[in-house]
């Protein structure tokens, strides 16, 4: 049986995969917007928009808003804790490594 935790993170990170999908949370992270003014700078359809934007809503990472037949889109920062505290781990392990690095090379100089 798989973990919700598991399948939460795996969800976080496909939509991360995109680039279009990273650039559209930028953007979202500056200033919330309808779905078209999001498309404005993106060389594709509405509607391919439209896909990333409901794959960003699936993963927890936007959240929509109706208004009339307007839908407005905010981050949910907070959805990104479980990457974050995924990646954690591996900063820690890196930070030890090029800690240890960095004594061996002081070690040679001298």
């Amino acid at each position: 049986m798989v973990k919700s935790g598991v399948v939460e993170l795996d969800r976080i990170f496909v939509a991360l995969a995109s680039p279009t999908r990273r650039a559209i949370l930028r953007r979202v992270a500056r200033r919330p917007g309808s779905v078209g003014e999001l498309a404005q700078p993106f060389e594709m359809s509405l509607a391919a928009v439209s896909k990333h934007v409901k794959m960003l809503v699936e993963a927890g990472l936007l959240r929509r808003r109706k208004e009339g037949s307007f839908s407005y889109l905010s981050l949910n920062a907070e959805a990104l804790r479980p990457a974050d505290e995924w990646m954690a781990f591996y900063r820690q392990f890196w930070k030890g490594r090029l800690a240890s690095l960095k004594q061996i090379l002081e070690k040679e100089e001298s």
